[in-house]
């Protein structure tokens, strides 16, 4: 695995960061850090805290103590419109995609905040180079997306994210709900665009699958750090799997 780049901060910094719903906290005191080019990976076991703690990153949960750097500039207080704008996708677990729309629709509005800035000409090429990497996708090009299977849905919604050129990609869950093969695919996937040097977080219930792509990973239990390291070293770790089999309520 790529150590981290050295000579320079974290792209994405966050310390002592807390959060919750309404009186329910759910994160306590979390400091983590995402390095340009590096897969980090986030696991936990369910209710751990590792959805809340990407929803917050993004600006959908408001955090109550902490902050929240992205390549330096403090987001914790941004709209999740205006941290999208610099350059951080959040695939949420569910995919969510425009269902009612087409293939090619959805992979449009993945470009949305580049209309304006750039000819329709060129991000409609991008949008053909996305076909060409992803050929199921490109067999349902002008069919509506809720058509799709499981498996295509998730390629589309990573595909759509990257349309918006993120430098941190953020992933919930990827692999739910998908066969073994697909998962495969997903995971050489984000390793292929860490090597275009892409930042991602990946949240992920197989944690020995998403620590065997990364460069290092966070354990969470009952909402706070347990362990960290190098992915290799987790892998290796009899205290991860405790750590990893701890989780409390909190999603």
């Amino acid at each position: 695995m790529k150590a981290p780049p050295t000579g320079q901060g974290p792209l994405l910094a966050i310390r002592a960061l807390a959060a919750g719903y309404g009186q329910v906290r759910v994160l306590h005191d979390v400091d983590l850090a995402v390095h340009r080019g590096e897969i980090v990976a986030l696991v936990g076991a369910n209710g751990a805290g590792k959805s809340t703690l990407l929803r917050t990153i993004s600006g959908l949960v408001r955090p109550a103590g902490g902050e929240i750097a992205f390549d330096g500039v403090r987001i914790d207080s941004m709209a999740p419109e205006r941290i999208a704008t610099l350059g951080l996708a959040h695939v949420p677990e569910g995919r969510r995609i425009f269902a009612d729309q087409t293939t090619e629709d959805n992979l449009m509005l993945g470009a949305a905040a580049r209309h304006g800035r750039e000819k329709r000409s060129a991000i409609r090429a991008e949008v053909d180079a996305a076909f060409e990497r992803f050929p199921p996708l490109a067999e349902r090009r002008h069919g509506l997306a809720g058509f799709l299977s499981g498996g295509e849905q998730q390629m589309l919604a990573i595909a759509r994210a990257l349309m918006g050129r993120p430098r941190l990609l953020m992933l919930d869950e990827p692999s739910h709900g998908l066969a073994p093969i697909i998962v495969e695919s997903v995971l050489a996937l984000l390793e292929e665009e860490k090597r275009k040097g892409l930042a991602v977080l990946l949240v992920e219930q197989l944690a020995y699958s998403a620590l065997g792509i990364a460069d290092r990973g966070y354990v969470l239990a009952r909402g706070r750090v347990a362990l960290q390291g190098p992915a290799s070293d987790l892998l290796d770790s009899a205290d991860m799997r405790q750590a990893y089999l701890g989780g409390a309520a909190g999603g």
